[in-house]
């Protein structure tokens, strides 16, 4: 499990988040959702012990994250940055089994290359292997770096828009292993802009507005047209699809018809 307290973070002179409280179970995925600038990603960076708050505390597995060492929080939990900063000529390869680096010289080591090859088949990057990864596609790259968040293989996965450079067979193909990581036990948060993405695969979603948590729940719970209409200051229709809500923007050509 993975928890964060009463969290504060301050940048400059902007509150970015504000008495910010979340709990992620294993066996759960959590979408973080919310307009630009509203701490979504800057809660993963928390979560993940990159950004230290002001005030508050998380805590991984019972533990103060502040406590762990480098290679012992590697050990707990994998992250997949929305900025990929690869600069030189890895291979995928290789990329992908930077996420076995933890556990060099520990027994789980003797299965390396088995989880690295499994990674990249689960993201479909396994004929780019010998691509180097400045030469990638953002697509490309960004399912790359998801296989070496999953070769890591760590009880918490923290992922910051994964689907965003993606099309749609491959946005459902990263959140469908998202989701069976999580069936698995994992304890998984991802930053999604896509409501609708969220509500298909979110067992809870957590929507961000200026900085503190406006709602936390099942998607049909929070995704109501009242509270999404006033966070994202635009009006919208949350339709359902087979007991999926499913969220619209509504347009001026729209209600100009209506």
């Amino acid at each position: 499990m993975i928890e964060a307290r009463g969290i504060h973070v301050t940048l400059g002179d902007k509150v970015v988040l504000d008495g910010v409280d979340l709990t992620v179970r294993p066996g759960e995925l959590v979408a973080l959702v919310g307009p630009n600038g509203a701490g979504k990603s800057t809660l993963l960076g928390v979560l993940a012990g990159d950004v230290r708050p002001g005030t508050g505390a998380v805590h991984l597995a019972g533990r103060p994250l502040a406590s762990y060492a480098a290679r012992e929080a590697a050990q707990q939990r994998a992250v997949q940055l929305q900025q990929q900063g690869l600069a030189f000529g890895f291979r995928v390869h290789d990329v992908v089994a930077m996420g076995r680096s933890p556990w060099h010289r520990t027994p789980r080591s003797v299965a390396d290359e088995e989880v690295v090859a499994a990674a990249m088949v689960r993201t479909d990057v396994e004929r780019l292997a010998e691509r180097t990864f400045p030469t990638l596609s953002g697509g490309e790259q960004a399912r790359t770096s998801f296989a070496r968040a999953l070769a890591q293989e760590t009880p918490v996965l923290l992922l910051d828009e994964p689907t965003a450079a993606l099309d749609i067979r491959h946005q459902e193909a990263v959140l469908g292993v998202a989701r069976f990581v999580a069936a698995e036990g994992c304890a998984v948060v991802v930053v999604l802009h896509d409501l609708s993405l969220a509500a298909a695969y979110a067992d809870r979603i957590c929507i961000l507005a200026e900085g503190r948590v406006r709602a936390v729940g099942a998607p049909r719970e929070v995704l109501t047209e009242d509270l999404l209409g006033e966070v994202y200051q635009h009006p919208v229709r949350v339709l359902d699809h087979d007991g999926t809500p499913v969220v619209v923007p509504v347009r001026a050509a729209q209600e100009a018809r209506c």
